[in-house]
Formats: structure tokens, sequence, C-alpha cells
């Protein structure tokens, strides 16, 4: 059924393909650009611990310091997304980029010998992990709803922004200095604030929404969609940025490996997890959201159980991990095609940053819960546990409430 309201057709159906990609094309680089920057710190969390650099740094204190910029850029969204909706992408994925700049170069100058002074810089550089909020109804304003599952995640894997980071951000720090991997990445932010003021342009009929962010906030959180959204996509976006921050912690703890190796795995579970979001959005255009977030919920228990064991890496554990990597890519692709299928076009933006608050909110838990946990224990094997029942959970929810809503929005389920 097509779920477009009247004053959704007008923009979406007579713009021409050419502009329609080329804007998703600049909004998924912005993201990644953005993503990129906000997941500086992780790489180098490991290397603060070994180092003593820092003074003596227990699992938590890291854990804390790479969750930091998570939780900011989180709740973050909640603002940003209402500021879309009201702006338009064309004005805040700019304002966002250029923002991001200041705290990269705060950390570069004045922070990297001192804990807090990381902690108060990791904490602003949390607003690049607010673009998800722009480019979401950014996105689904340019395109008709039967696309909208596959726009929105292929511009989702611009999370694979992180995975930048992880390849590069310890190697440039070893070879270049310890400033290169925040320079670098300023100026890379800076020219496509540039660049995306520059180009960058809003969907024609774009219908903007007044003034009123607080009252518009309420409003969106009112929805059914918005609070059964949230709990999957905690899960599954959350799931997706707990790894992503903690892995390389994890596999030196556990499996003895070497910075740069750990690193590198982490960057080849993100990756996995970035090239199957915009499947898990396609597959939801084909055969509906429900099935497919069905599906990865089941896959994401699972795997969680087994990775609890603690399974040789060699083999086994990066079967696991790559598996779980490619159901929460492919869940944070679900979430918000069904998003787009049940919502109102002109709260997108607004639904999108409460959504996007509790999926980031969903990756800070637990990187803070498997640091205190191995920290009593010696042992990874209760986080995971609590993984595995989580995803069973929003599995069950997914079948009952979740797939209810679909149905009477008339979305495929």
């Amino acid at each position: 059924m097509d779920t477009a309201s009247a004053p959704d057709r007008p923009r979406t159906e007579n713009v021409g393909q050419g502009n329609r990609w080329l804007m998703l094309g600049l909004a998924t680089l912005g993201f990644a650009v953005n993503f990129w920057a906000w997941a500086l710190l992780s790489p180098l969390g490991p290397k603060f611990l070994q180092s003593g650099s820092l003074g003596e740094l227990t699992q938590s204190d890291v854990a804390l310091l790479v969750a930091v910029p998570v939780v900011v850029g989180s709740l973050g969204r909640i603002v940003v997304g209402a500021l879309t909706d009201t702006y338009g992408g064309r004005v805040m994925f700019p304002a966002v980029s250029a923002l991001t700049v200041v705290p990269i170069l705060f950390l570069a100058f004045f922070a990297l010998d001192s804990y807090a002074m990381l902690l108060v810089g990791g904490f602003f550089l949390g607003i690049g992990g607010t673009a998800f909020a722009v480019g979401v109804p950014f996105v689904n304003a340019w395109f008709p709803p039967a696309q909208r599952g596959l726009a929105i995640g292929i511009f989702g894997a611009g999370m694979g922004g992180t995975a930048i980071s992880a390849i590069t951000t310890v190697k440039l720090y070893d070879d270049l200095g310890q400033t290169a991997p925040f320079l670098i990445t300023a100026a890379v932010l800076a020219i496509y604030a540039v660049v995306s003021w520059l180009l960058l342009r809003d969907a024609p009929g774009r219908t903007p929404q007044p003034p009123g962010f607080l009252r518009r906030v309420l409003s969106n959180m009112r929805l059914p969609v918005t609070w059964r959204a949230s709990l999957l996509y905690a899960v599954a976006f959350g799931g997706y940025v707990a790894f992503s921050v903690y892995l390389p912690t994890y596999l030196m703890t556990a499996h003895d490996l070497e910075p740069a190796d750990a690193s590198n795995r982490m960057a080849g579970f993100v990756v996995v997890a970035v090239l199957m979001r915009p499947v898990g959005g396609w597959l939801s255009d084909k055969l509906g959201s429900i099935p497919v977030l069905t599906g990865v919920f089941a896959v994401t228990a699972v795997c969680a159980a087994i990775a609890s064991t603690q399974p040789p890496l060699l083999l086994l554990g990066t079967i696991d991990f790559l598996l779980m990597a490619a159901a929460l890519g492919a869940g944070s692709g679900a979430v918000f095609a069904l998003i787009a299928q049940v919502t109102d076009p002109t709260r997108v933006g607004g639904v999108t940053g409460v959504v996007g608050a509790a999926g980031g909110l969903g990756g800070f838990v637990p990187p803070l819960i498997m640091g205190w946990v191995y920290g009593q224990t010696q042992s990874y094997a209760i986080g995971l546990w609590l993984l595995a029942g989580t995803a069973a959970f929003v599995l069950a929810l997914t079948l009952t409430s979740v797939r209810r809503l679909a149905q009477q929005k008339g979305a495929q389920a």
C-alpha cells in the first residue's frame, strides 16, 4: 500500500533521478565523514590503556572514554532531528560538520595528555554522531515510498566511517604523530562542510515544520512507532555501535591480540555490518520489514549465545562475529524502512532523532557493562548472555506489537 501523504508525492515523483541519487551520495558521504570523526577515540582506547601515558587506567575508564561521544551523539539526535524537520538538511549537514571540527582540534592540541580533557573533547565530539538524524529525513524526502528502504539503507552505510577510523587512526597515530589522525579528519570535515553548503539541496516541495522544538519532540515521542522502533534500534544499531567501540578491547583481552590486529578485525566487523545495512532496507522494500527484523533478531540471539562460550577466534569465533555483524547491519536498515513505511513524512526527522538516540544509547550501555562485568568476573560471558536475552525479547516484540502496528498502517508484514 502507498503510505505517502498527498503533500509527499510532488516532491518525490516529479524529481529527476540524477538529482535524487546525487543528493543521496552527498548525504552518505557526509554521514561517513562525521562518523569517522565520531569514532576517533575508540581505536586509541587500547593504546591509552597499555601505554600508561594517561596514568593507570582501568577497563571501565577506557569504556567510559569511548562511550562518551556515543551517548552525546545519541541524545543530540533528538535536537538535531527536530531542527532538520524545520531547517532541512541543506542547512544542517554543513552546520553539524563544521561544529564537529572544533572538538577534533581541541583533542589534537589540548587533550591527548590528559584523561579529563579527553573526556571533555569526547563529549563535544559527539556532535558528529548527530549527522544521522540529518540524513534520514533529508534522504526520505527525496525518494518515493517504494524506494525509501533501499535509499535510507544506502545512506545508513555511511556508518562505515567507523571502519575508516578503525583502519587508519592507530596507524596514523603511530607513524605520523599523535595529532595526525585528528588533523586529517578535521581537514576532511571542513572540506565536506564547504562542499555540502554549495551542492546540497532539499527535496522540492519539502514542507518545513514550524518552530516549537519541545512540543514537536513530545508529540513525536507519543507516536506508537517511536517507542517500538526505539527498542528495535537500540538492539540492532546499539549492538553494532557497542561492538564497534569495544571490540578492540575485547579481542585484546580475551584473545591476546595486538592493538593494530584488534582494530583491523573490528574494521572487518564494521564493513560487514555496513554492507548489510542497505541489504536490510532493500529486503524490507521487497519482503516487508517484519520478516527481515524477525530473522535479524533470531540470528543475533543465537550468535551472542555462541560468543558467550568464547569459541576459538581462528574459525568459529570469526564466523560468529561476522554473522552477528551482518544481522545487526541488516536490522539497522530494516528499522528505518519500517519508520519510512508507517510515519508521516513531515515527522520523519523528529521520529528519527528519538529512535536514533535510542540506538546510540543502546551502544553506550553495553561497553560499560562489559568492562564492569569483566572487572568483576574476568569473563565476558554474562554480558554476551544479556545481549542474547535482549535480542530474544525484541524478537518477541517484533512478532507481536510491531507486527500489529505495521498491519494497522498498511505496511507489508
